[in-house]
């Protein structure tokens, strides 16, 4: 790449050495693994299959909201808002960081890593069901569930972006907005089952499973990996020392640490602001609803636009809603921020995928580009909900809570900003 941020190349890819290249006669055509398919029915059947696979995993951790807001009045009451949110926090952490794992394999041996992986989360799910106390909670919510989730979610995106270079964000946004429809579905679900005296929390965990058997049984089969597998070094160390890696890591990092807040907190803010349990259940669902055109339409822009004008768009879009967040007392104002949140934050994790995908070259390695950067990121998924909590703890209020992430939010879109303006871009210039 010639800049920071160079033009992506659209119709192939620079895994031949320059010597290889050139050895092409007019008229021949260019190997598998430099060329796209940019659509197909196998390739739009990898893309359904990974949606439903991201309705399964991410559109659920999405529902912690209503788990939260659950566990704090029944199982756990004896147990901080932290400490509650940290079952959350462990989940996610492991979803990403479970891809430096998954991703590498994925490269290794292709879609078939997904499914022992989908099998442990339904196991994981089912052991939820009937847990009683903080420890077994966290295990079979919290580490298991979410290493199982991080074994799927990077090969199944790294499968679709091997299909796709000039659509790619409108691949992925389309992939990942499966996550959105889970998010409208299961805080609903959640939301009308788990206060039903007929069917308590242990069979509506249960019915939960069996409908993401279902699903994740379908999905998976129609996940396919197009390029044979690699055969060298199972991590990639090289690619930190890539400009356009670190800078999509960076913002990632800044922008996930303060992200996850309204997932986490919204039910419980419009609890103590007179919403009735019921319909504050139903803030996630709406949240993840526009989340679903949050991902699809910025995922189109952003071939246009450049991927990186999306990501850091979308970051200082999401910052400055947080910032407002404290403003809003009313039912009517806490919907309409609900839906003004899910359709801006859900460029981000759309962008960040796309953007980490996009860094290398060669598609053989976009299963470890991306779950080596997931790794990193998760960390701040780690960290950021149990300090989030802790915040509102010591203080009993968001304003601190929404001051914190705002600016963690906005430091990582400008974190984009800064590093084209130092290799020499302009700010919008498509990259």
């Amino acid at each position: 790449m010639a800049t920071m941020f160079g033009d992506h190349k659209e119709a192939r890819v620079g895994e031949m050495s320059s010597g290889e290249e050139s050895n092409l006669s007019v008229g021949e055509e260019l190997p598998e693994t430099m060329t796209f398919p940019e659509g197909g029915s196998r390739a739009w059947c990898v893309v359904i299959g990974c949606a439903g696979v991201m309705f399964c995993t991410l559109g659920h951790v999405n529902a912690f909201g209503v788990y939260q807001e659950y566990y704090e009045t029944h199982q756990l009451q004896d147990h901080s808002p932290s400490d509650i949110s940290w079952i959350g926090s462990l989940q996610i952490f492991f979803q990403f960081a479970g891809g430096l794992v998954g991703g590498p394999l994925f490269d290794r041996y292709g879609a078939k890593v997904i499914w022992p992986a989908a099998a442990v989360y339904i196991f994981c799910i089912m052991m939820t069901s009937i847990c009683e106390s903080y420890y077994q909670f966290m295990l079979a919510q919290g580490v298991l569930a979410g290493l199982a989730l991080g074994m799927t979610m990077s090969p199944c995106m790294a499968a679709t972006a091997q299909y796709f270079n000039k659509n790619r964000g409108a691949a992925i946004g389309c992939a990942i907005a499966g996550s959105s429809l889970g998010g409208v579905v299961f805080p609903i679900a959640l939301g009308k089952m788990l206060y039903n005296p007929q069917l308590g929390f242990g069979w509506t965990i249960r019915i939960i499973g069996f409908v993401m058997l279902i699903v994740l049984a379908i999905s998976c089969s129609g996940i396919r990996a197009r390029l044979p597998p690699r055969k060298d070094q199972f991590f990639l160390p090289s690619a930190f020392k890539e400009p356009t890696y670190l800078a999509s890591l960076s913002a990632g990092f800044l922008m996930l640490l303060g992200f996850f807040v309204p997932f986490f907190y919204l039910p419980v803010y419009a609890v103590e602001h007179g919403m009735d349990k019921e319909l504050a259940s139903y803030l996630l669902a709406i949240l993840n609803a526009a989340s679903f055109f949050g991902r699809v339409i910025p995922g189109i822009l952003a071939d246009k636009i450049g991927r990186y004008n999306m990501f850091w768009a979308a970051g200082i879009c999401t910052g400055i809603l947080i910032f407002c967040w404290p403003q809003i007392s009313t039912s009517a104002e806490i919907i309409a921020f609900a839906a003004l949140y899910g359709f801006f934050s859900g460029a981000i994790i759309s962008s960040m995928a796309l953007c980490l995908l996009s860094c290398t070259d060669n598609p053989k390695n976009m299963g470890t580009y991306m779950g080596m950067g997931m790794f990193v990121v998760s960390i701040a998924a780690l960290i950021g909900p149990p300090v989030n909590g802790a915040l509102v703890a010591h203080y009993g209020g968001f304003e601190q809570l929404s001051i914190l992430s705002g600016t963690l939010v906005l430091t990582g879109s400008f974190s984009i900003l800064l590093a084209k303006l130092a290799s020499g871009q302009k700010i919008l210039a498509k990259s």
